[in-house]
């Protein structure tokens, strides 16, 4: 059989840098390549490696110059491990780029004449940044070249983060730079402990194996929660390895583990049990202490979740008599965060362990102005709900990647909410539900907001008043 030829681009020029950490090069012929692990400016060889209809995939292969916006990569694991994609960009670099990724999607999907766009506010840390990591066993783990070569290193046990695109395969982590010390440490020891002990660790395809999942939290105010999923009961399998981890780390204060035996990893349905110390951890924001359990979700990235909620308060511009919404509102961080300045907050969400978060929050804190409500977003907010809770004066939403469903949308444009806070995680589908309001709202203002560095993700805030 007559091998195929791999297609190759010559001297291709990185033009620029785009979503899910791809940068695209054109070639002669006005083709569209998209290309991971460059950076805007390189001159490099492209070898395609998947094609769609009006653009393709591709690898560099050589590089002939390299940008001026590149640094040395400075984790090992880079461009395996499917994180940090931009580490090899400089930070400023990286920061223009998410500007741009925010404008771009304005003004192209939106159709949005954008005001001055406040500039982007970078992260004060730029590693060890993240409260919450969570990690695979697996006993498929990818292995090097040089492993390969090595026949002592052909155990195939490992702790860590799933390889791009294989949903089998994790890549053994020895050093992280995204959460602090002693997140390292403690993931280092129980892979270790669990290797001389010869715990079995999980296989995916067939469902066996006894580790699952390692969740590591930490939180500003000294809490350190370690949290062991496993696939069995039998605690006698595991008890000794979470005896050793209480023993081994006294910052632990928080040492739990999950019976999961489902197909996925999801354990939201699944009960926590504690082994060792609290079952929750407190998070300090100005006055305000939110509790975090183990199936919290709060802000993985805690200094810029506070520039974050401060942006959304200052465009919301509250002076004490105002009804507020706050949509997708999670565990009720927002709500809580802005309720002295408001009359009433109404949180709503459809997760209902987020809602149970949320109300205990608020009661943690003394706030007697917050009601929450579980539900689906677009089934729950109907117009006897809004007359029945009373007619928003402002809505801050904060929705998942896909952005608002359009039932939501009308209803705000129907009801004719004087102002919207939108922040968003997706500026392009946030820019997708804006354009959707064109006609009855205006863009005052637009603030991005840097949360994971050596990512291409960006938040943004936008701010849009009723014309």
């Amino acid at each position: 059989m007559k091998q195929k030829v791999p297609q190759i681009y010559y001297n291709v020029t990185i033009v620029e840098a785009v979503s899910e950490g791809y940068c695209i090069a054109r070639t002669d012929d006005n083709l569209v390549i998209f290309v991971p692990y460059a950076a805007p400016g390189d001159i490099v060889d492209i070898q395609i490696t998947h094609k769609r209809k009006s653009f393709k995939y591709g690898k560099i292969i050589k590089f002939h110059s390299y940008s001026p916006d590149r640094v040395e990569p400075f984790c090992k694991y880079f461009g395996l491990c499917g994180g940090c994609k931009w580490q090899h960009l400089k930070y400023q670099a990286q920061l223009d780029f998410k500007q741009k990724q925010v404008y771009d999607a304005l003004t192209r999907i939106g159709k949005v004449d954008v005001p001055n766009i406040n500039s982007i506010i970078p992260s004060t840390k730029t590693q060890y940044y993240r409260n919450k990591l969570e990690f695979t066993f697996s006993d498929f783990r990818w292995m090097t070249d040089g492993e390969y070569s090595n026949s002592e290193e052909r155990n195939l046990n490992g702790l860590g983060f799933h390889l791009p695109g294989k949903f089998d395969r994790i890549v053994d982590i020895d050093k992280c730079y995204l959460q602090p010390d002693p997140s390292n440490n403690i993931r280092n020891f129980v892979r270790d402990y669990a290797l001389n002990y010869n715990m079995s660790f999980y296989n995916i395809k067939n469902h066996i194996g006894l580790l699952r999942n390692l969740i590591i939290r930490q939180s500003t105010t000294g809490g350190l929660m370690v949290v062991l999923v496993v696939t069995e009961s039998d605690t006698t399998k595991f008890f000794p390895l979470l005896e050793e981890l209480r023993k081994k780390f006294s910052e632990i204060t928080s040492l739990m583990y999950v019976i999961n035996d489902k197909f996925n990893d999801d354990i939201f349905d699944r009960e926590v049990f504690v082994y060792y110390g609290d079952d929750h951890l407190v998070e300090k924001m100005e006055k305000l202490n939110f509790i975090v359990g183990t199936k919290s979700f709060y802000q993985t990235n805690h200094d810029q979740a506070y520039n974050l909620y401060k942006i959304a308060r200052e465009f919301a511009d509250l002076n004490g008599e105002e009804i507020v919404y706050d949509f997708y509102t999670g565990t009720g961080t927002i709500a809580n965060f802005i309720a002295d300045r408001a009359k009433k907050v109404v949180g709503i969400e459809y997760i209902g362990q987020a809602i149970i978060d949320a109300r205990q929050n608020s009661e943690f804190n003394k706030i007697k102005n917050t009601v929450f409500f579980e539900g689906d977003m677009a089934k729950i907010l109907t117009d006897d709900f809004i007359a029945a809770n009373g007619k928003p004066d402002v809505v801050i939403t904060d929705p998942p990647r896909a952005g608002m469903h359009q039932d939501v949308v009308n209803t705000l444009i129907r009801h004719k909410v004087p102002k919207i806070v939108y922040v968003s995680c997706n500026p392009a589908t946030q820019a997708r539900d804006i354009n959707m309001m064109l006609d009855t709202y205006k863009v005052v203002k637009v603030q991005p907001v840097d949360m994971f560095p050596h990512t291409q993700h960006v938040e943004n805030v936008v701010l849009l008043v009723l014309k």
